[in-house]
C-alpha cells in the first residue's frame, strides 16, 4: 500500500469525526430538545461515574497531596498546606482525574448503549421512520456527559479539600486555621470557573467519541467491544492535548492564575 493511501485511510476517519461533531453541535440547536432523554442520560451517565470517582479521587489525592506535604514539613512550611491542596486540586486534580472518568466509564458506556441499538439496526429504523439519530440519541448524550463531568469535576475538588484537610491536619500536624485560610493563596474563582470549563470540554468530546464509536462499530458483539476497547484509547488520546492547550494557554495570556 502507498504512503498517500495509507494517509488518506488514516485521515478517513478523523474526517468522519469532525463531520459528526459538526452535525452534533448543530443539532442542539434544532427543535424539539429530547428532555426525556437527557434526563435519562444524565441519571446513567452519573450512575457509572459517580462510585470510579470516589474510588479514583481518595488514592489520587493521598498521593499528591501527602507528598507535597512531606516537602513542606521539610522546610517548615506545612501551615501552608491549604493552598498546595487548593492549587493541586483545582488546577489539575480534578481536571485530570475527571478526565480518567470520562474515558474509562462514561465515554464506554455511552460507546456501548449506541454499539448495542447499532448492531440490533435499531439505528437504521430510526433513519428509515425519518427520525435524525444524531437529534434523538447523540444530542442528549453529548449535553449530559458535559453537564455530568462539571458535576464530577465539583466532586473531585471537594474530596481533594477534604483529603487535604486530613492529610494536613490530622497526620501532619498543620494548623486547621491556617490550612482554611490559605486554601486561597494561590487559586481563585477564575481558576474554578477554568477548571469547569475544562470539564465541560472533556464531557462533550468524550461523549462525541463514544457516539460516533458505537455507531460506526460493525461486526456484531464482538465489534461492540473492540468499539468499546478503542473508545477509551481514543479519548485518552484527545482529553490529554486538549488538558495541555486548555492549561498553558489561559495561564500564558494571564487568564488564570497569578494570585498574590
Amino acid at each position: 500500500m502507498s504512503a498517500p493511501s495509507i494517509a488518506m485511510k488514516a485521515a478517513k476517519p478523523v474526517g468522519g469525526f469532525i463531520a459528526f461533531t459538526l452535525d452534533t453541535f448543530v443539532a442542539i440547536f434544532k427543535r424539539p430538545f429530547q428532555w426525556r432523554e437527557f434526563i435519562q442520560q444524565t441519571w446513567f451517565v452519573a450512575s457509572v461515574s459517580l462510585g470510579p470517582t470516589i474510588l479514583l479521587g481518595i488514592p489520587f489525592v493521598a498521593l499528591v497531596t501527602f507528598q507535597f506535604n512531606l516537602i513542606l514539613v521539610e522546610i517548615g512550611a506545612i501551615d501552608l498546606s491549604g493552598a498546595g491542596s487548593g492549587f493541586a486540586t483545582i488546577t489539575q486534580i480534578g481536571p485530570v482525574a475527571t478526565t480518567f472518568i470520562i474515558a474509562g466509564a462514561s465515554s464506554t458506556a455511552i460507546c456501548a448503549d449506541i454499539g448495542a441499538r447499532k448492531i440490533r439496526e435499531e439505528l437504521d429504523a430510526m433513519e428509515v421512520l425519518g427520525i435524525d439519530v444524531v437529534q434523538r440519541l447523540v444530542v442528549p448524550r453529548v449535553l449530559a456527559t458535559a453537564l455530568n463531568a462539571v458535576l464530577l469535576n465539583g466532586v473531585m475538588i471537594l474530596i481533594g479539600l477534604t483529603g487535604g484537610y486530613v492529610f494536613g491536619v490530622f497526620l501532619q500536624d498543620a494548623s486547621p486555621g491556617q490550612y482554611v485560610d490559605s486554601l486561597k493563596l494561590l487559586v481563585g474563582f477564575p481558576d474554578l470557573i477554568h477548571g469547569e470549563i475544562r470539564a465541560v470540554v472533556f464531557g462533550v468530546v468524550g461523549a462525541l467519541v463514544g457516539c460516533y464509536r458505537g455507531m460506526n462499530c460493525a461486526g456484531g458483539p464482538r465489534g461492540v467491544g473492540n468499539a468499546v476497547n478503542e473508545t477509551v484509547v481514543y479519548t485518552f488520546l484527545a482529553l490529554f492535548p486538549i488538558n495541555i492547550i486548555l492549561t498553558q494557554v489561559p495561564y500564558s495570556l494571564g487568564i488564570v492564575g497569578g494570585h498574590t
